[in-house]
């Protein structure tokens, strides 16, 4: 075996023996302060470590003592070592040989303040050497401060309560006896109402909580609502609030009929102006188109005013033949004619003898057979004024 290889297993086997013996330290973990409730217990975490490594129970042996003075024990395997305000009151509730050394004090007194501070001992298995390992972890102690009044539950959320609907509410408290929970309790709803919640907060505090669930009525409305918290040994404390439940007005009723009117209003606006629109629309239709049906009803309107023909038409075909044969009806006879007499001679002749030339208007006998006098008239829209006037000025 060469001179590396030797060196590389001396080290390893110190290595072993170090860690055994001398490497690993002695350790202890515990809560520096914790408040404690006179009458009430408290739990001390705690948590060590030797350099014999994992031993079992029987061979630890865990003892408490005050700081000042490693006689006052408050806690020994041995009843017959521990102090006479102490004795029936400690234990511990962890197992040695998994390194738990927490403690409990039951009931606490106003004097068990401390600062105490654990010990282990190491037993030997052989009984012709009663030489033990022990270590005492002063620097880490506990302090308790004393609490003479329990301290009251907190409840939350603060809101406003509806009637007919859930409502949830909380209530919590802190406590440092996990072994021993406060017991909360409500002055309204049951049982089955009521959720219960154990929570630990870490280095020796927790907390308890209860939720209650309930349906407020309107009777509840400016009630008091009570949680009470019930610590070891029967102390107890409470916490009040009061309900402010209100009823959810229902405006359906009001809701609905706005609704609906305004609903038919717009339905029957949008026909109305619909209609209108189309109404419009026909109307100016019939005023674009010739002929219209209001140009027709003027025509007969005026038709029947000027006894069944227009104004615009002027006269009929029978008033326009009348008029003309009244006319030639008033021509005086042939002969008379010929020899130059008319009835205006006579006043003409009066008047300066005067001769007027007249013109001479044919007659009817002289007209060819040919000639149709209903053809000569033509169109009822067309009239000669020159034969009208036949015979001079009269």
């Amino acid at each position: 075996m060469d001179k590396a290889t030797k060196m590389i297993l001396f080290s390893l086997l110190l290595a072993d023996v170090c860690s055994l013996v001398f490497c690993e330290e002695w350790k202890a973990k515990v809560v520096n302060n914790l408040e404690a409730l006179v009458d009430s217990c408290v739990v001390v975490p705690c948590s060590f470590s030797h350099p014999r490594g994992t031993l079992p129970t029987s061979r630890l042996r865990g003892i408490w003592h005050h700081k000042s003075n490693k006689n006052q024990i408050i806690y020994h395997s041995d009843d017959s070592k521990i102090k006479d305000s102490f004795k029936e009151r400690t234990k511990l509730l962890g197992a040695l040989g998994q390194s738990n050394c927490t403690l409990e004090i039951m009931p606490v007194k106003d004097h068990d303040n401390g600062p105490f501070c654990f010990r282990i001992e190491l037993v030997k298995t052989d009984n012709n050497d009663p030489t033990t390992d022990m270590f005492s972890f002063v620097e880490d102690c506990v302090e308790i401060p004393m609490l003479h009044e329990p301290p009251k539950p907190k409840m939350g959320p603060l809101k406003t309560a509806i009637i007919g609907k859930p409502y949830t509410v909380m209530c919590s408290v802190h406590h440092t006896c996990p072994s021993h929970m406060p017991v909360l309790t409500w002055n309204k709803g049951a049982k089955e109402d009521v959720i219960h919640i154990h929570k630990d907060l870490h280095n020796g505090k927790w907390e308890m909580a209860s939720v209650l669930m309930f349906i407020p009525q309107e009777g509840d409305d400016d009630t008091e609502l009570t949680c009470t918290a019930v610590f070891h040994e029967g102390l107890s404390s409470l916490t009040s609030l009061k309900l402010n439940v209100k009823n959810v007005q229902n405006y359906n009723h009001i809701i609905i009929p706005i609704a609906v009117t305004l609903a038919t209003a717009l339905l029957f606006g949008g026909l109305f102006v619909f209609m209108m629109k189309k109404y419009k629309t026909r109307i100016e239709e019939l005023q674009n188109q010739d002929g219209s049906m209001w140009n027709r009803m003027s025509r007969m309107s005026r038709r029947f005013r000027s006894g069944g023909r227009t104004t615009d038409e002027g006269p009929s075909r029978s008033e326009q033949r009348r008029s003309i044969w009244s006319r030639f009806s008033r021509r005086p006879p042939r002969d008379n004619r010929d020899k130059g007499y008319s009835p205006n001679n006579a006043v003409s002749k009066s008047c300066g003898e005067q001769n007027v030339s007249k013109p001479r208007l044919p007659s009817p006998k002289s007209q060819p057979k040919s000639y149709n006098y209903n053809e000569d008239l033509g169109d009822d829209d067309y009239m000669n004024t020159a034969d009208l006037n036949i015979y001079g000025n009269v």
